[in-house]
């Protein structure tokens, strides 16, 4: 160790190491993720204290009564809009948020603290408790931190939505029918003599127009000498379809797609009242629960709807080895369903608009078998092969991938849902069943 004695300033250290003593130095993500934590913290500490400037600033108002309270309230976020050079819908938006994060969801506050979750997963959370039951409440927030601080923003949206409507189910059928009442299509007008058609309709009719929309588009993007975007066919297509009906002008084999969505329901539910209130409630691909009527509706319904039980069905295909490279239809589905999404870390993509990719390639030995398949959309699909990262599949997870980056950082993917694995004496019962 040396000693620069410069007397301009402090002295200089100058420290020599051995190759065995070499810090462990931080790499290009460990920086940037330093200052994420950093940033939930502060994110933290700034809502805070702006709950705490609402308060002082209402302490006195609310003795002056209510429309005082009102005036001050929209003082707050002037002066909060204006000190932050947000918005004054942004920073009302901060005021709500903080309100709620200090009095009503204290144990996510304290997760976004303590850095082991994020700003924007903080604001999915209270964005999506709005209009959440008080009774609801308190079996939902301990489950919602837990998700905040395992997964990454895309996933955990869709996880809370799930949760969130998993633990109100039992008043999902009331829900519904009053929600039926706010179906309607709006025009908004764009520029350069375009337009927005949206519709509030039933989330299954949804689903199923943009599954037979997207199918049609892509087989007449496909076609000889076509030029069009996806999205642009999927737009002309529905244009078609709502302005002309049967539309002469798509491909035959176009005009005869229907729609197919995956359609979840437990067993016992389709049978008995009293066993339907008991477990998980129906869920759609992509959409997330739904009523039970609505379920039973679609498992008596004709083509177009897949229907998976969650009690154990013999003659399923899990495997066909090195026979074939393409898997036949009803393993497709399998990996499918137990996925829903892009096996990527984070990716949103339903599975039904996702590759089956096979996680040992094909060439390098790999099989066409459940534990070898996973839906990946094409753009992770291609960072997969050609982005430097490994993928596995975990033994005796279910369906879980471990990636892992160039960087070396390992990331697990769980699927949606498990195929169960049934005992010799499980298949027993099964057969003694009354199904």
């Amino acid at each position: 160790m040396e000693s620069n004695g410069d007397s301009g300033g402090a002295p200089f250290v100058a420290v020599s190491w051995g190759v065995e003593d070499l810090p462990d130095l931080p790499d290009a993500v460990d920086l940037v993720v330093e200052v994420a934590t950093m940033m939930s913290v502060f994110a933290a500490q700034q809502l805070e204290r702006i709950d705490a400037m609402r308060c002082e600033a209402l302490a006195d108002a609310v003795v002056r009564g209510s429309r005082a309270a009102e005036i001050v309230e929209r003082g707050i976020r002037l002066e909060l809009a204006t000190a932050l050079r947000v918005t004054d819908h942004a920073a009302g938006e901060l005021l709500a948020r903080a309100e709620a994060l200090v009095h009503r969801y204290p144990q996510m506050l304290a997760s976004l603290g303590g850095a082991r979750t994020t700003e924007r997963h903080a604001a999915i959370f209270v964005d999506a408790m709005t209009g959440v039951e008080p009774e609801f409440a308190d079996r939902i927030v301990p489950l919602a931190v837990e998700l905040a601080e395992s997964e990454s923003v895309g996933p955990f949206r869709r996880f809370l939505r799930t949760l969130i409507d998993t633990v109100r189910s039992e008043t999902l059928e009331q829900r519904h029918q009053e929600a039926l009442e706010k179906r309607r299509v709006i025009v908004e007008p764009a520029d350069d003599g375009m337009a927005w058609l949206s519709a509030l309709l039933p989330a299954v009719e949804a689903r199923a127009i943009q599954s037979r929309v997207t199918a049609m588009a892509k087989v007449i993007a496909e076609g000889d000498g076509e030029t069009r975007t996806l999205d642009q066919v999927r737009a002309d297509v529905l244009g078609d379809l709502l302005v002309e009906g049967e539309a002469g002008v798509h491909p035959a084999e176009a005009r005869g797609i229907r729609a197919s969505v995956m359609v979840t329901v437990p067993v016992l539910a389709l049978l008995d009242d009293d066993s339907a209130g008991s477990g998980e409630p129906p869920t759609v691909e992509g959409v997330g629960p739904i009523p039970l009527s609505r379920a039973r509706e679609l498992c008596g319904a004709a083509n177009g709807w897949t229907r998976i039980l969650t009690h154990p069905e013999t003659g399923a295909v899990l495997s066909v080895g090195r026979d074939q490279y393409r898997p036949p239809p009803g393993l497709r589905k399998i990996v499918k369903w137990r996925a829903d999404r892009c096996m990527a870390p984070g990716c949103g993509t339903p599975a039904s608009r996702c590759e089956i990719d096979h996680t040992v390639a094909w060439e390098h030995g790999g099989t066409t078998s459940l534990e070898n398949l996973a839906p990946i959309c094409k753009g992770h699909h291609i960072v997969k092969h050609h982005g430097g990262w490994t993928v596995r599949q975990i033994d005796g997870s279910g369906g879980a991938l471990e990636w892992c980056s160039p960087s070396g950082r390992r990331y697990r993917v769980e699927p949606e849902r498990r195929v169960p694995v049934f005992r010799a004496a499980d298949a027993v019962a099964s057969a003694r069943a009354p199904f």
